[in-house]
């Protein structure tokens, strides 16, 4: 039996998961975000499962190409566009539908001699300041594109939030305001709001909403947790203990020597570590569960293993440890190693053993 890591995904949550952002957004069309391998949870499994979204979008194009290899029909956008001009004939030839976000891409666009035209998500710029048209160039990249006999009409119309996840932040109404000043009676479906969007600002939601954490069952609110807003984790990331041993009062256990026991114990050794994508940064406290009680990681992360004081529990050579899941929001761990979700969920690296089960 392998002892490898293991990332449980769970497809009957996600769709779940789906079903509580459709009651959010009951007239929305869904473009499920699944870039970054589905947030670390297997892009073509997670695909296969989102029968209910009407479109799926990507950062880049291998990404999509990985997509289409994998049967996968339904329409793919990419998030970032093209980079290079020398990419539109992959683009027609493989059926995808495309974000222009600035002026050299419209430029590229126009210009390019296509078999077919392609969709085109026109990206405004409405105060985050990353991608996007810049609101005094809307225009005359509107008119451009609306000429061009390489583009379907009508295109869609977007912008991305920069604090959305902060309830109270005024960027989100203000972001807002630019958009809808900036297209004025431009035809075209809206696409504005993501997983915090979807959530938070309801007034967002236009035609096409974006969610991509949401889908895995995490909240994509600051300090929020999946369970306020009836979501459930996709994902059970665990390990198995692999030695059990006492120590001293005094002794000094791990790399540095950074944790010294207080008491006599007893330590758990965990073959988990920032190998397998667990962080380094983790600090002494981090919980982690055992047989369904919390027990706090002590000493530094190894590349392989971490340890865990279990005090005088009754803890075999074999036991299960879950390091963030339904029971142990990855939420609270981000918090705790001052990061955020996305970038765990997307940190698990293939060492880890995946396995895919439903309800």
């Amino acid at each position: 039996m392998s002892r490898r890591p293991l990332a449980q995904i769970n497809t009957s949550a996600l769709l779940h998961n789906v079903q509580i952002i459709r009651d959010l957004a009951p007239n929305c069309k869904i473009l499920a975000v699944l870039k970054a391998n589905a947030y670390g949870h297997g892009l073509l499994a997670v695909a296969a499962q989102l029968k209910d979204a009407q479109a799926f979008g990507v950062a880049r194009i291998d990404e999509a190409l990985m997509l289409r290899a994998g049967g996968i029909v339904k329409p793919i956008v990419l998030l970032e566009g093209f980079f290079h001009a020398d990419e539109l004939s992959q683009i027609v030839a493989s059926n995808l539908q495309v974000v222009v976000h600035h002026m050299a891409q419209v430029d590229a666009l126009v210009k390019a001699e296509l078999e077919s035209p392609i969709h085109v998500w026109l990206k405004i710029d409405s105060g985050m300041h990353r991608l996007g048209i810049a609101p005094e160039d809307f225009a005359d990249a509107y008119q451009k594109l609306s000429k061009s006999p390489n583009v379907l009409q009508p295109m869609r119309l977007m912008t991305h939030f920069a604090c959305a996840d902060e309830p109270d932040h005024p960027a989100t109404l203000q972001q807002l305001a630019v958009f809808k000043q900036t297209i004025g009676d431009a035809i075209g479906e809206i696409s504005i709001a993501n997983s915090a969007g979807v959530v938070g600002w309801p007034q967002s939601h236009g035609d096409w909403i974006r969610p991509g954490l949401a889908l895995y069952g995490v909240s994509p609110m600051t300090a929020g947790r999946s369970a306020q807003h009836k979501l459930r984790p996709m994902m059970t990331f665990s390990s198995s203990v692999i030695a059990v041993r006492p120590v001293k009062k005094g002794d000094a256990v791990g790399y540095g020597a950074t944790w010294i026991a207080p008491r006599d114990t007893r330590l758990a050794i965990v073959a988990i570590g920032y190998g397998d994508g667990y962080p380094r940064n983790a600090p002494c406290g981090t919980p982690v569960l055992i047989n369904g009680v919390r027990y706090p990681i002590v000493g530094r992360v190894s590349m392989d293993m971490t340890t865990v004081d279990i005090g005088d529990a009754e803890i075999e050579h074999g036991a299960q440890v879950v390091l963030w899941g339904e029971q142990l929001p990855v939420e609270e761990i981000a918090e705790l190693v001052q990061t955020i979700p996305y970038e765990l969920l997307c940190n698990i690296t293939s060492r880890v053993q995946f396995r895919y089960i439903s309800d």
